[in-house]
């Protein structure tokens, strides 16, 4: 009879226990501390420790070498940008949310545009022991890339996303959202139809996640992000992705380690449209090419320096943008972004708009607040 009670005791406690939330789940996933959490007793078993301890060296090595230099410096460098409330759109970016909100904090919404897929939200509860410590396994060598040479590999990640329990991208945003200090609220899978008008129950060919949190400073932002193929010839055949954005108003462009690919004309589309549509563009030699700024409606300067592309894409030089190095008084930036990523082999490239108006047009956002 007591064993019975027990039990029934135990089932019932389980039967009311409130699932994690996805703040909880993010900040297991990050490794960060579990006092008072729903998961603090899954973080006593298997790897949790060890992934911890990792993710906090790489995070110090990082913060230290890069994200610490990026938030003292892009006030000073790209005021413009950093200062603007605008929402930021950053395409081929994969999860990389971690540098987006580094360099502008401020922005009120994220918008990503990448291949990789989206995935559903990620709970650590419905793994094994094997599953839970694999995965995180994985996730930290997806994330190794990231803060060691500030872009994602593009063949690992899709390697390491694939092989494992926690799939897509979400898992990778969760860990950089809880690690830059963001409180998630609300977490949802999303659609886009052809109008660019967002769906949560009807699935379309435009597949994404909206994430809405709390920012370090307290403040309500929204993280989209969305698995899209924006190539011109698929814009053409599904505008969906750019109907959205034309609905956030005036942004601020961003993109770094993008494969050279708006250097040719398979991806024209998305390079005009980031051209007439963003107030600013910050950006390394591999986005928009030096000579495709029209200087009678943009200023566009640089920093860092131009060593010229790695030799994968060495066929990517740019004549004009290293003689602007050679005959410019270029200020230096104090750390290293996209493929060549180490100090002072970096360059960066910030251009502000002469004819578009800082102006956001604010997103109405149908979500339901978690309480903190």
């Amino acid at each position: 009879m007591k064993k019975t009670l027990i039990l029934l005791l135990v089932l019932a406690q389980t039967a009311f226990a409130e699932p994690p939330t996805p703040n909880e789940q993010a900040r297991f996933l990050a490794g960060m501390p579990q006092e008072g959490s729903s998961l603090a007793g899954l973080a006593q078993r298997g790897e949790f420790n060890s992934h911890a301890k990792d993710l906090d060296a790489a995070w110090a090595d990082a913060e230290q070498r890069q994200l610490g230099p990026i938030r003292a410096w892009a006030p000073l460098g790209l005021p413009e940008a950093v200062s603007d409330i605008a929402p930021l759109l950053y395409v081929f970016s994969g999860p990389d949310f971690l540098h987006a909100y580094t360099f502008f904090p401020n922005a009120s919404a994220y918008v990503l545009a990448a291949v990789e897929p989206v995935g559903l939200p990620p709970d650590v509860t419905k793994l094994s022991e094997g599953e839970l410590g694999a995965s995180l396994r994985n996730l930290r060598n997806t994330l190794n890339a990231s803060l060691s040479f500030s872009f994602f590999i593009t063949a690992d990640m899709k390697k390491d996303l694939q092989a494992t329990k926690l799939t897509g991208t979400l898992p990778v945003l969760y860990v950089f959202l809880a690690r830059c200090g963001c409180f998630i609220q609300n977490v949802e899978n999303i659609w886009l139809d052809a109008e660019g008008k967002i769906l949560t129950d009807k699935e379309t060919k435009t597949p994404g996640a909206r994430i809405t949190f709390l920012g370090a400073q307290g403040k309500q932002q929204t993280l989209y992000y969305f698995s899209t193929n924006i190539a011109s010839w698929a814009l053409k055949q599904d505008a969906s992705f750019l109907r959205f954005c034309d609905g956030l108003g005036v942004m601020n462009g961003f993109t770094k380690s993008a494969s050279y690919l708006m250097h040719m004309d398979e991806f024209h589309t998305i390079r005009d449209y980031l051209l007439t549509h963003c107030h600013t563009m910050t950006q390394d030699d591999s986005g928009i090419m030096w000579k495709d700024f029209p200087r009678d409606s943009w200023d566009v300067k640089a920093y860092g320096w131009y060593p010229g592309p790695i030799p994968l894409f060495k066929q990517h030089y740019q004549a004009d943008l290293a003689e602007y190095y050679r005959t410019t008084e270029v200020p230096m930036i104090p750390f290293g972004i996209g493929y060549q990523w180490r100090p002072k082999q970096s360059t960066l490239i910030y251009g502000v708009s002469k004819m578009m108006v800082r102006k956001a047009i604010p997103v109405e956002e149908d979500v339901s607040p978690v309480q903190r």
